[in-house]
């Protein structure tokens, strides 16, 4: 089987396998009614995910657990193990079980995303960055397919779209099969040492890099979390109605799966122009929308959505040239523990900013409480600005910064 085909199954594959990060969202609204959550009960049904995905990054890097078993065989366990946690989800009787069923959701999908994007690495050397572009976009459509499915029942119904995404898990680990390897450049598994910690703190171009993932990470999960809310309380805004919840996940639906898009063009950007001006690019680009998209709150969906998917694009874009930098830059002794490094902390700071969010809006409305979001990538453009400066980073995609 060709690399090219390996990458088309493996996609497909890691698409569906992510269905389960989501699904818990996409039906909110209604969890929140059925389970009386409050806002701050309702963020954590996508913050247990991330503080999950960190514990099983930690965990699945310490352990080196793609060296005990294939990457492609974790990523199949991992994938059934998201959508029976998913399952289990859909027949919680309390928030309790859900929640933790949803962390043990994000552990099992740190066993599907980190290992997928090696496995790219393995049958990859040129284009790679095109190649975890496509692989990154095809992690994001995933994430946004619970919306489509949230679109296609009734909004009084929520079990069955966390049951279909459980099922999508089950099939994205089915699909892994077809992969015949790990790849021809395949190498072991990186490894996590808490002692190579403060080496790797030490290290300022890495840190720069870090930083400016940071910045990313800070807007993107948040947004993604709750654009969803934001679309309705626009809607509910200009109308004086609440909007069908069918319309406003369809509209989520499009606004996060065009991230798709961003990561295939910000991929093969990287490759041509360099790391550090395509992450800038993407952060002005994103954090503009970040502060625009307040402007057209209330409008109808023909101004607003067009906003919306210049954010979505944008957002994600740079997403795979974080970790990218990092492993160019970093000692190669270190790298295995920097990338798990920048991970957690990057899924760390995702929980702040996702239940931050309305707490913000409850203060200030929605309306601009998502002009907080633009924070993130300000900090993130001057630490790749400063990265670009350094005659280190000349280490970045074969000199091109």
């Amino acid at each position: 089987m060709s690399a090219r085909r390996v990458l088309g199954v493996l996609a497909v594959a890691e698409l569906l396998a992510m269905a389960p990060w989501f699904s818990a969202s996409a039906v909110a609204p209604t969890l929140s009614r059925v389970w009386q959550l409050t806002p701050a009960g309702t963020a954590w049904l996508t913050i247990s995910v991330q503080l999950g995905f960190v514990v099983g990054a930690l965990v699945s890097a310490v352990l080196t657990l793609s060296d005990i078993w294939s990457a492609r065989r974790l990523v199949q366990a991992s994938a059934i193990a998201a959508g029976l946690a998913t399952f289990g989800v859909a027949s919680a009787s309390n928030p309790t079980v859900g929640i933790a069923l949803r962390m043990a959701t994000g552990a099992a999908l740190a066993g599907v995303y980190p290992p997928g994007m090696k496995i790219v690495a393995g049958w990859f050397r040129e284009g790679r960055g095109w190649a975890i572009g496509i692989m990154v976009g095809a992690l994001t459509l995933g994430s946004a397919l619970p919306h489509l499915l949230r679109w296609l029942v009734p909004v009084t119904v929520w079990r069955p779209v966390l049951g279909f995404a459980g099922a999508l898990a089950l099939l994205g680990a089915a699909l892994m099969a077809l992969v015949p390897h790990d790849g021809p450049f395949a190498t072991p598994a990186l490894r996590f040492s808490w002692s190579a910690v403060p080496r790797i703190v030490r290290q300022r171009a890495v840190t720069l890099a870090n930083l400016g993932y940071l910045g990313h990470m800070w807007e993107l999960y948040a947004m993604w979390t709750w654009i969803a809310a934001f679309v309705a309380a626009s809607e509910h805004a200009r109308t004086g109605v609440a909007p069908p919840a069918g319309s406003t996940a369809l509209v989520t639906f499009a606004v996060v799966g065009s991230g798709a898009v961003g990561c295939w063009l910000g991929g093969t950007a990287a490759d041509r122009w360099g790391r550090t001006l395509v992450t800038t690019s993407a952060m002005a680009l994103s954090g503009a929308c970040a502060l625009a998209v307040g402007t057209v709150f209330g409008q109808t969906l023909a101004v607003l959505l067009p906003v919306l998917l210049v954010w979505g694009v944008t957002v994600v874009a740079d997403s795979a040239q974080f970790s990218a930098s990092v492993s160019e830059l970093a000692p190669q002794d270190l790298v295995g523990t920097a990338l798990t490094l920048q991970t957690s902390l990057g899924f760390l700071l995702t929980c702040l900013t996702i239940y931050l969010l309305p707490w913000v809006a409850e203060r200030i409305g929605w309306r601009w409480s998502m002009s907080v979001l633009a924070l993130g990538p300000a900090g993130g453009m001057w630490a790749m600005l400063a990265l670009r400066r350094r005659p280190d980073a000349a280490a970045l995609a074969g000199g091109r910064r």
